[in-house]
């Protein structure tokens, strides 16, 4: 049975469906394979998430099997990953029928999702790192999957130009540990013997080449252009980018928390994740283009699952990604009927009620204290009661008091009632499976503090230049955003060129 099997027994079978789903990809680029095969690629795909799912459920230990870390986050991210690109892929089978790249993409994409899990996976800095590269390459080369568009190159130049920054400080802070401690193998690295021989200077330094390095690919200030410039790429390639690469910040930080923690490195990546919360939540605001917006919101979320890995709420933070990649996820590849469903707004024109609203804060307010009180004991739960107080306070504004109708209220309220519902199941769940194996510390009080106070600054600033849109200062803090969410010149293009030789060709037949 399979309840039966040792982790090296799953460990075997994942990585003989991974090869499997990979082999399955190369067969597909060739052009005498019918595209049917398609079908087949996907259901060989479907094997590697079911494998790691189920070791997920059976692992109960921490273990170390030659060059991998076979716990629970490791599994789960690596099921997480892989379970994303399935549904993608799937979701790409009639979405990107009739494009050229049609092969290339599901090989691409493959490949990028398989040497993410691996990474997850490992214990071998070495190995994390190349595999790491891989999917960095693998990402920049679907953003440029349609490479007669001059706008999709410039983007993947930018993309990957600054995916090689964040890979080199990587690498950097990776050699630099070994020329410390004298060892590639992570699980040992970050053990207490160890980590007692890095002197201040060498734990900062290290810790701010992997602070800048997790920066650069969640699109955090000052390194959010390459993802405004990537909407360009196919749909389904910016769902998986949002749902699964992206959020690799929050699972680098948690795999080298017990270096990270303790540092006056946390204090300068609360800051810098604090201003992209804010930057991220104001071009979401003004932008008109749904991707934009879509953009703008990850950014913004990105921002607050760094702020939990720096108030060493790890656990949280884990939490934060996979719910906010599976969000993501359904925006992006619902992007397509955005446009079918929209309709000019009428709500904005009838401001809710007082009382409504505070009671929405005062709801927020009551649910975020008891659920701080749950566990006082536990680091995590203050970082996590002020985002679900936050969250639930926002959800009850826009979708119960600008509500249309008694209609429309109550079914905001029923969104707003099941969600949390689900939330804290959720939450539940994942702590039973890693409450052992994630690092988790008290955040600083000083800490916290300094987090609420920027985001209550700027949102109270934001607030008061918002009453009043006739402003000079509205006008220009308005133009801003939405100048900061925009592309370069060179990566917008209303009517792609190369288009215009397929109709001209066509026109002559």
């Amino acid at each position: 049975m399979l309840v039966s099997l040792s982790s090296s027994t799953f460990l075997t079978l994942y990585f003989i469906m991974l090869i499997a789903s990979c082999l399955s990809g190369f067969i597909f680029l060739h052009s005498k394979m019918p595209l049917s095969f398609v079908r087949i690629h996907i259901f060989i795909v479907a094997l590697p998430p079911l494998v790691s799912l189920l070791a997920l459920i059976n692992t109960n230990s921490n273990e170390v099997v030659g060059l991998w870390h076979l716990d629970s986050l490791a599994w789960l991210l690596a099921f997480f990953v892989l379970f994303m690109g399935l549904i993608i892929q799937r979701f790409s089978v009639r979405y990107l029928m009739g494009d050229r790249s049609y092969r290339k993409y599901f090989t691409l994409f493959t490949f990028t999702t398989a040497a993410a899990s691996v990474a997850w996976l490992s214990d071998d800095l070495r190995l994390m790192v190349v595999c790491w590269g891989i999917t960095l390459i693998g990402l920049t080369l679907l953003i440029r999957l349609n490479s007669s568009w001059k706008v999709a190159n410039e983007a993947a130049r930018v993309s990957g130009r600054l995916f090689a920054i964040s890979w080199v400080l990587l690498s950097s802070a990776v050699v630099w540990l070994y020329l410390v401690t004298g060892q590639w193998q992570l699980s040992f690295v970050l053990t207490d013997e160890i980590l007692a021989q890095l002197g201040d200077l060498e734990r900062t330094g290290i810790n701010l080449l992997i602070m800048f390095a997790v920066m650069i690919p969640a699109a955090q200030w000052p390194f959010q252009r390459w993802l405004i410039e990537s909407v360009v790429a196919p749909t389904p390639v910016s769902a998986i980018m949002h749902a699964g690469l992206v959020n690799a910040g929050g699972i680098l930080l948690t795999r080298f928390s017990p270096l990270f923690n303790g540092d006056i490195t946390q204090m300068i990546l609360l800051i810098l994740a604090s201003i992209s919360v804010l930057i991220g939540t104001g071009i979401s605001l003004v932008q008109v283009d749904y991707k934009r917006q879509l953009v703008g919101s990850t950014i913004a979320q990105m921002g607050f699952m760094l702020i939990q890995c720096a108030l060493g709420a790890y656990l949280a933070a884990i939490i934060h990604l996979v719910l906010h990649g599976l969000f993501k996820a359904t925006l992006f590849l619902q992007a397509g009927s955005a446009v079918r469903s929209y309709h000019p707004a009428t709500s904005y024109n009838k401001r809710p009620s007082k009382v409504s609203i505070m009671f929405g804060r005062g709801l927020g307010l009551l649910v975020g204290v008891a659920f701080w009180l749950m566990a006082p004991e536990e680091g995590y739960q203050l970082v996590s009661a002020i985002i679900l107080g936050w969250s639930l306070s926002v959800s009850w504004t826009q979708l119960v008091a600008f509500g249309e109708g008694k209609i429309a209220r109550m079914a905001g309220l029923l969104f707003v009632v099941v969600f949390s519902v689900i939330y804290f199941f959720i939450h539940n769940l994942f702590h039973q499976w890693l409450h052992t194996v994630v690092y988790q510390s008290e955040p600083p009080m000083a800490a916290v503090i300094v987090v609420v106070c920027i985001l209550l600054f700027g949102s109270a600033i934001g607030a008061l230049v918002a009453r009043n849109q006739s402003s000079t200062t509205f006008a220009i803090l308005y133009l801003w955003l939405v100048r900061f969410g925009e592309a370069k010149y060179k990566s917008v293009e209303s009517h792609p060129n190369y288009l215009k030789q397929y109709l001209f060709q066509g026109g002559n037949q």
